[in-house]
């Protein structure tokens, strides 16, 4: 691939903020701009993923930036949408124009604000990435999409709810260490174990610590051409990139095995010629407990059905063989929907870059993003690796 991510990207808090979807595009993107040390003039083009789903009354965003950086007026900007994987939909887009010679530099913005919504309309408009002649009458929102799978699964291998408590400590203590987190306290595995009034059942087997948190935040990164990188002071490479999409409705899937992920992984891998064994780390799609769980079997960590042992043999802590998460997740970090994939990839790349602060692995030189949108429908993954 001749794509390359330059400098450290931009990233805002995530978290329930005051700030409008506009500011948060705004402040991420000027960050990105200076991190890859260029003018938003020399932007030949902007991809922002925003999922919405009517949770935000500011339905259309593809040209706040330019408010921002009026700089950029003029310029083809464009909303990319595809569920929880809007971010790396957008960014895929943007390798596409780098990779057919019809830019050398891409702007990527990822952004979400959905605390302005109710309960009611944060949980119908995620409800909408769900195929919905099978999901109208689910009284639980997604959490009850992803608690159907854990069941499914609890029946077939077990109850694993101390795995999921393990998942779910995991990430919170690596959140702890990264500042734009929004939840930033190691509860330990006890408490996330244990169904109590903080932490009560949310769906089937699901409890509160075993979701992802309804968040705001954005992220941006600049990706150029391999003329433009050779000059830049801090690059990171794209070995491969894969994109994956299966089946929306359940009646048609395995629902012990997201299929699609194990594609994505398989074909990423193959693509870029390397194992497993050849990463650093990698940062997946932990919406749920239950979707970490089984995204180690996808991606060959573990033999399907024999996903907790990565968790309970500590494969996939920070000091382990292939740490998993380090940024603390959607867990911990947040999930505002359509600047998780940006942010995904933001994070990784400062991992390669000795930039990420607390979270930092030591010694990283290539690693993995996992994003996907619905369950497992929309399945984005990507190799980064360090250019020395």
């Amino acid at each position: 691939m001749r794509t390359f991510i330059l400098g450290k990207g931009g990233h805002t808090r995530f978290g329930k903020l005051e700030a409008s979807l506009e500011q948060l595009i705004g402040e991420a993107a000027i960050e990105a701009l200076a991190s890859a040390s260029m003018e938003a003039k020399e932007i030949d083009a902007v991809y922002i993923g925003n999922f919405n789903s009517g949770m935000c009354d500011q339905e259309f965003p593809a040209s706040l930036v330019l408010n921002a950086l009026p700089e950029l007026r003029f310029k083809p900007t464009t909303r990319v949408e595809n569920a929880c994987a809007s971010g790396s939909a957008a960014l895929h887009q943007a390798i596409n124009l780098i990779e057919g010679g019809l830019a050398r530099n891409v702007l990527v913005i990822g952004a979400e604000k959905m605390t302005d919504g109710d309960a009611v309309r944060i949980g119908k408009g995620l409800l909408g990435a769900s195929y919905q002649p099978e999901t109208q009458h689910q009284r639980f929102g997604f959490a009850g999409v992803f608690a159907d799978v854990a069941s499914h699964y609890f029946d077939a291998y077990g109850d694993q709810t101390h795995a999921l408590a393990r998942i779910a400590a995991k990430n919170h203590a690596n959140g702890v260490h990264n500042p734009y987190a929004q939840l930033r306290k190691d509860i330990g595995v006890d408490f996330c174990n244990t169904i109590s009034e903080k932490n009560p059942v949310v769906a089937g087997p699901l409890k509160r610590t075993d979701c992802s948190p309804v968040s705001d935040g954005a992220a941006a990164i600049v990706l150029s051409s391999a003329d433009v990188a050779s000059g830049a002071a801090q690059k990171v490479k794209f070995l491969a990139r894969s994109h994956v999409t299966d089946f929306m409705p359940m009646k048609q899937r395995n629902p012990l095995i997201f299929e699609g992920v194990t594609k994505a992984w398989e074909s990423v891998l193959r693509d870029a010629n390397i194992t497993l064994d050849s990463l650093s780390f990698a940062e997946v799609h932990d919406c749920f407990t239950i979707a970490e769980l089984m995204i180690y079997e996808s991606m060959g960590l573990t033999a399907y059905g024999e996903g907790a042992r990565a968790i309970n043999e500590g494969w996939v802590m920070k000091d382990g063989r292939l740490p998993i998460n380090p940024s603390g997740g959607l867990k911990a970090k947040g999930h505002p929907v359509g600047a998780t994939g940006v942010s995904m990839h933001v994070m990784a790349a400062r991992q390669l870059l000795d930039a990420a602060e607390g979270c930092q692995i030591e010694n990283a030189h290539t690693g993995a993003v996992f994003n996907m949108g619905g369950l497992a429908v929309a399945n984005y993954a990507s190799l980064l690796q360090r250019v020395d």
